[in-house]
């Protein structure tokens, strides 16, 4: 109880603390916060392109950890599954409750010297992918002022990752930028993960890290959908576990070809490697080694250790286009993407 009073009352005073919404200028670029935590299901904060929204993050007190839902390509086209959010669609599936439209955790993140009450078979640590008993959650405790200038909005927010009791072993920054880039979005993702509590280690698993389930009709497992990488390698036997600079998932939406991609930050100090399916999964996951199985990491064992103290920085994008990769110049839009460190301070 007095846990989420404190939490009631600091996520208060950043909502007092100054306007809730800005909009950009000649591009009309948006973000819009609600926070009320006295009720379950609030908690968000909406991005929008001139006037369509993009998407919404939810941070409210249902959420085992904040996702982006829905996710729309342009023309207000769902890329990512809605269940189960929004559940009655007909002929859509209901596997893995756990991959909320798209959001950033890892499966193993083992505290050093912090005991666990509630444990996952096969999990080391705590579990923040899954949404089983036991798992941990990712706690959103601040949302700064939105930010604006022609073409981008971004948004500040902070996070505590706590096991299944409420013990805290880890805090975050995560910063949440909307670009436009010609008629694509970009949402970018500074993350900065702070061992401030413990030595961190990220286990060796392949369920991580920044994932998104896209709308069933994309599934490659559905016929239609196709998975395509930065080497334009196509399909999971090709993509899965490998290292590449982007992955793009894309096809037709309601007679439009839309897609969705993940961008790997050039700068991170762990390349991802791709948990990506045709059931309808694609992941970046800079932490699986050997044991996750993936083909690009057989025989590695060096796993991400953060001493007490010491961060580490990870940027990511999700870029949604229209077309398929080649047609939404994905290519094209990760070297924009590479540029936006310089370009935005």
């Amino acid at each position: 109880m007095r846990d989420k009073l404190f939490l009631f009352l600091a996520l208060l005073a950043s909502v007092l603390a100054a306007p809730r919404s800005l909009a950009a200028g000649p591009d009309d670029v948006e973000i819009s916060v609600k926070i009320d935590w006295s009720k379950p299901q609030t908690g968000y904060v909406d991005f929008r392109l001139g006037g369509e929204q993009v998407t919404r993050y939810h941070m409210g007190h249902e959420a085992a950890k904040p996702y982006f839902w829905p996710l729309n390509a342009p023309g207000g086209v769902p890329v990512t599954r809605a269940w189960p959010m929004e559940k009655g669609q007909k002929g859509e599936t209901v596997d893995h409750v756990h991959q909320k439209s798209a959001w950033f955790c890892h499966g193993d993140v083992i505290p050093e010297g912090i005991e666990r009450k509630q444990k996952i078979k096969g999990v080391e640590g705590v579990d923040f992918w899954s949404e089983a008993p036991g798992h941990g959650r990712i706690v959103c405790t601040h949302v700064g002022a939105p930010e604006t200038a022609p073409g981008w909005a971004r948004v500040a927010t902070r996070n505590e990752w706590r096991t299944a009791d409420g013990t805290k072993i880890l805090d975050e920054a995560r910063v949440i930028g909307l670009h436009r880039l010609g008629e694509a979005r970009l949402l970018v993702l500074d993350v900065d993960l702070h061992a401030s509590v413990c030595p961190i280690t990220f286990g060796d698993t392949k369920e991580g890290s920044l994932g998104v389930r896209v709308n069933d009709v994309l599934r490659e497992a559905a016929g239609q959908g196709k998975l395509e990488n930065a080497e334009g390698k196509t399909g999971e036997k090709l993509i899965w576990g490998q290292v590449s600079k982007w992955c793009d998932y894309s096809g037709p939406v309601g007679g439009k070809t839309v897609g969705i991609a993940i961008l790997d930050g050039p700068n991170n100090p762990h390349p991802a490697a791709w948990h990506s399916r045709g059931y309808g999964l694609t992941a970046a996951n800079p932490f699986g080694r050997d044991k996750s199985g993936f083909p690009s990491q057989k025989g590695k064992s060096d796993l991400v250790r953060l001493a007490k103290g010491e961060h580490l920085k990870l940027r990511y994008g999700i870029l949604v286009h229209a077309g398929d990769a080649k047609e939404g110049k994905v290519a094209e839009c990760y070297e924009e993407f590479v540029k936006l460190r310089e370009r935005v301070k």
